[in-house]
């Protein structure tokens, strides 16, 4: 079975943390939403509060497919302050597994030096923090080991490359077909 980790600080954006853990699931991948600052519950941009599986600290990274990084602000910041959270981005991505990120959040990548030479989107306005990559301005871009995607509006073709990704396309495209979405 495959595993995702999902990232939350305070002031996360909901739609776009609860939008990937909500289609995961839904498929079969198993999905844990991870608190960084280890506490039980982390309140979003919207003030919206979510239970979380774990804390940062209990996770044992080794047993995940993907890292992502939903944006929102500070939530953002608070996931790039993250020592424990930059470090495995850094080691997911060296040994090519998948790493995500959303709206503000590709900024962290950026930030790494883990962009350049590949292709990545980020929020409208933000496209100076992809430092060394090429910008695009697609919903969702995947390249190489990396996906990122704009904005609250994108979430769910974000989270259906995740799943194709992860799994397969078929199985994103089933699922696109059962929540009604049209590209």
């Amino acid at each position: 079975m495959k595993k995702a980790a999902v990232f939350f600080g305070t002031g996360y954006e909901e739609i776009e943390a609860l939008t990937v853990v909500d289609l995961l699931r839904r498929v079969g991948i198993e999905t844990v939403c991870v608190a960084i600052d280890n506490e039980s519950y982390v309140t979003g941009s919207h003030n919206i509060c979510v239970a979380m599986d774990t804390g940062i600290d209990m996770l044992d990274f080794d047993c995940f497919d993907i890292l992502v990084c939903p944006g929102g602000m500070p939530g953002t910041k608070k996931l790039e302050a993250c020592t424990k959270l930059t470090e495995q981005l850094h080691k997911f991505y060296e040994n090519g597994k998948l790493i995500a990120a959303i709206c503000a959040a590709p900024s962290i990548f950026g930030h790494m030096g883990l962009l350049k030479g590949k292709k990545a989107c980020i929020y409208p306005g933000m496209e100076t923090e992809l430092s060394e990559a090429e910008v695009c301005f697609d919903k969702v871009v995947k390249s190489g080991n990396i996906i990122t995607s704009r904005g609250m509006g994108t979430a769910i073709a974000f989270s259906l490359e995740i799943i194709a990704s992860l799994l397969n396309q078929e199985t994103a495209n089933d699922l696109a077909e059962k929540i009604v979405y049209t590209k």
